[in-house]
């Protein structure tokens, strides 16, 4: 595996802007990646400040530790990067031993270095063994044996839930046909069915045929649904008043689910709506502070065409 970790922080200034870190603040990067978000966050908040990353993959933590390594020690907040799932926050944040938080970001992409090395699994574009875990020393179940051991239906119900692909039946039907002759280990042969499933004249448009299947596949190995809805629920449990909460997502489901939380966190009355007076007690514990999300500029994607689909929504703390 490269040690080199090459990402390009996505929405960074509008990051920034939306935070709103101060000196003395407590920063979360629930996302560390390879620091090119905390590397800037840091440098608002100085000394006095703390920064907490989190990953699961230890070689975006070893590529954060050089690159926050690099700040003036005089002018460097407290640092502490944990090894783990942000879904798992409570747990990284009782460890870090604060006693709330300012500022949290999830930048919900999958890393460069994760899609590009061929050993990972997670592209279409690269063969390799077809894997997709994001923490291969705790987790056990891969991609491929999703391919090779759900049924028909199954496989067709992830791929459509988790991609909307309209093909999810078909490329269902040829897996389980596929792997009949032979288990289908590799991304090569995952791509070779998609292909054989998707009629030519549906090929020819939408980008890489398998992309959907992939994102489908990835998603269930790390279900990163319900990790992203305990990450968040966590992060507003920790924030102080006024402290913010940003999420770039990059698909609809997870927009999806962070819509949702800020919707509920933020209008967690449950009284009957034509009560004139509200008797459940439960007030609004966030503000929305973006009503509609905020995108890339056509000059960010430009300079780097994987924010494209990027959405940034923020949040505040009561």
């Amino acid at each position: 595996m490269t040690s080199e970790y090459r990402h390009t922080p996505v929405l960074l200034a509008e990051c920034l802007e939306h935070l709103n870190l101060q000196t003395q603040h407590t920063f979360v990067d629930a996302t560390l990646g390879g620091a090119g978000h905390s590397l800037e966050a840091a440098k608002r908040l100085g000394s006095a400040g703390t920064l907490i990353g989190i990953d699961q993959d230890e070689v975006a933590l070893a590529a954060a530790r050089r690159k926050l390594g690099t700040l003036p020690k005089d002018a460097s907040p407290r640092i502490e990067l944990v090894r783990g799932n942000f879904g798992d926050m409570d747990e990284a944040l009782l460890g870090a031993e604060v006693p709330g938080v300012d500022a949290v970001l999830f930048d919900l992409g999958v890393s460069s270095v994760q899609i590009d090395t061929p050993s990972r699994g997670f592209s279409f574009k690269e063969d390799g063994p077809l894997d997709m875990r994001m923490d291969p020393g705790k987790q056990t179940l891969t991609a491929a044996e999703i391919v090779n051991t759900y049924n028909a239906a199954d496989l067709a119900r992830i791929i459509r839930a988790y991609s909307d692909e309209k093909w999810a039946s078909r490329i269902a039907d040829f897996a389980v046909r596929a792997r009949q002759n032979a288990p289908i280990e590799t991304s090569a042969q995952l791509v070779d069915v998609i292909k054989a499933a998707i009629p030519a004249s549906a090929r020819r448009a939408g980008g890489h045929p398998a992309k959907r299947t992939f994102q489908a596949l990835r998603i269930e190995v790390n279900g990163e649904l319900d990790v992203l809805k305990r990450g968040l629920d966590a992060a507003v449990r920790w924030l102080n008043p006024g402290g913010r909460l940003a999420v770039i997502s990059y698909h609809s489901l997870e927009d999806r689910i962070v819509k949702e939380t800020f919707a509920r966190f933020a209008n967690r009355c449950t009284c009957p709506p034509d009560l004139p007076v509200c008797s459940c007690g439960k007030t609004p514990v966030l503000d929305i502070v973006t009503r509609k999300p905020i995108l890339p500029s056509a000059e960010e994607i430009e300079r780097n065409p994987r924010a494209r689909s990027a959405k940034l929504r923020v949040a505040q703390k009561r």
